[in-house]
């Protein structure tokens, strides 16, 4: 065998187990990161808070997810994947049993900032173990699509509980409590696990560190998918930060689905991501690309057009042509990269999801605000969504990331 392979396993077993824990990792994240918006207007009453101050609940987190990616990813490289993603669900798991012992606003940022760090230590660990256990930048695309499937599933899951908890006049902070629960379980089972063993780095290679990885945010492979992928996270984060005030206005016939759209959204992203094996395995990804932006694009455009009328079907029907390209982009990202940089450059690429994703809704709501109404910051989305589109027919036409991707996928075979 070519030691120019990286990982070695004894049995399929534990390459199902490791994928089936990084499934429910990523559930258990999307379960608390996107229940946020149903919990801010219990905080606002609570302790009777502006909008500003109660956003920090959505910001907090993800500044700490950017943080954590940009500067503690390495970890991933020099740690190994599973001390690195065994000590982001410690700490996930305690903060989230903390939340029961507490009733101030401020201990709450204080312990959700903790949890936006745990998630940027286990999803970089995550990430970068889906790449090593992929034999191809195709199959890790998948893998990616079907990861990022129960992330979505969480994301229905998470905002449901808090709904029912509400009704049940049961407080919101059982959600993180059965989420700790959840987490220990997979910490223990991360434990038991036995991980691919990675073949060390040749000595004329540099070792993971901090330097390392701003270093890599000049890599124009780096570089370029992190920006696109900000590109489609600050389209993303407009529906489920604002479209439901956008909303608020209508008054039509579809009542029904106005006050279910962000569900209907939440359930068309996580069907397209599990629909996406069917896709990849017909079309190129970079076709499915352009296809898929031009469909958000076209929905931004004519909810503009169409007003809050048009927007009431349109936005919700976003989700499903947002569900393919995260992923995609995210796992062909990583696999420009040797493996044992792996950790490295999914840090960089979740320190700009983070990122925008903590600062275009920001943007979307000054507009608003400046201008009056909600829908001026949707004209910035758009804007967002349309240079994603040609970003994407750049890609389709130039390939820039052919040749990284190709020599991947012999190093993979070899």
């Amino acid at each position: 065998m070519n030691t120019t392979n990286t990982i070695h396993s004894h049995s399929n077993d534990p390459m199902r187990a490791i994928r089936w824990l990084t499934y429910m990792m990523f559930f258990m994240f999307a379960m608390t990161s996107d229940a946020v918006g149903m919990i801010i207007p219990q905080l606002i009453e609570e302790f009777d808070l502006s909008m500003t101050q109660a956003s920090a609940f959505h910001y907090a987190p993800m500044a700490l997810i950017a943080f954590s990616g940009l500067f503690l990813g390495f970890l991933a490289d020099r740690l190994g994947r599973k001390k690195t993603i065994m000590l982001g669900l410690a700490i996930f798991a305690i903060s989230c049993f903390l939340f029961a012992f507490s009733r101030s606003f401020g201990f709450f940022l204080f312990l959700l900032s903790c949890i936006g760090l745990a998630i940027g230590l286990f999803k970089t660990g995550a990430l970068a173990l889906l790449g090593d256990i992929s034999h191809s930048n195709h199959e890790h695309t998948k893998m990616m699509n079907k990861v990022e499937g129960f992330f979505g599933v969480g994301a229905i899951v998470g905002p449901a509980f808090v709904s029912f908890l509400l009704t049940q006049e049961v407080s919101w902070t059982y959600l993180y409590i059965m989420a700790g629960v959840l987490c220990l379980i997979l910490a223990i089972g991360a434990w038991r696990i036995d991980y691919p063993i990675a073949v060390k780095p040749s000595d004329d290679a540099k070792p993971a560190s901090l330097s390392v990885t701003l270093s890599m945010i000049k890599n124009p492979y780096a570089l370029g998918f992190s920006l696109a992928i900000a590109l489609y996270v600050a389209t993303e984060v407009a529906i489920y930060v604002w479209m439901p005030t956008l909303l608020a206005d209508y008054d039509g016939p579809w009542q029904l689905l106005a006050t279910y759209a962000l569900t209907v959204f939440f359930i068309l992203r996580a069907l397209g991501r599990f629909l996406a094996v069917w896709l990849l395995n017909r079309f190129s990804w970079q076709g499915v690309m352009v296809c898929l932006s031009l469909g958000i694009a076209l929905c931004y455009v004519f909810t503009l057009i169409g007003g809050v009328n048009w927007a009431v079907g349109l936005l919700p029907l976003s989700g499903l042509f947002m569900s393919m390209i995260y992923p995609t982009l995210n796992s062909k990202g990583i696999s420009c990269f040797a493996t044992q940089q792996h950790g490295a450059v999914a840090g960089v690429i979740l320190f700009f999801t983070a990122l925008s994703a903590a600062v275009s809704p920001l943007l979307m709501g000054m507009i608003s605000d400046y201008f009056g109404h909600v829908r001026y910051g949707f004209v910035l989305a758009t804007g967002f969504a349309f240079t994603l589109f040609v970003a994407m027919v750049f890609n389709y036409f130039k390939n820039p990331a052919d040749e990284a991707l190709t020599q991947h996928d012999a190093l993979s075979t070899s």
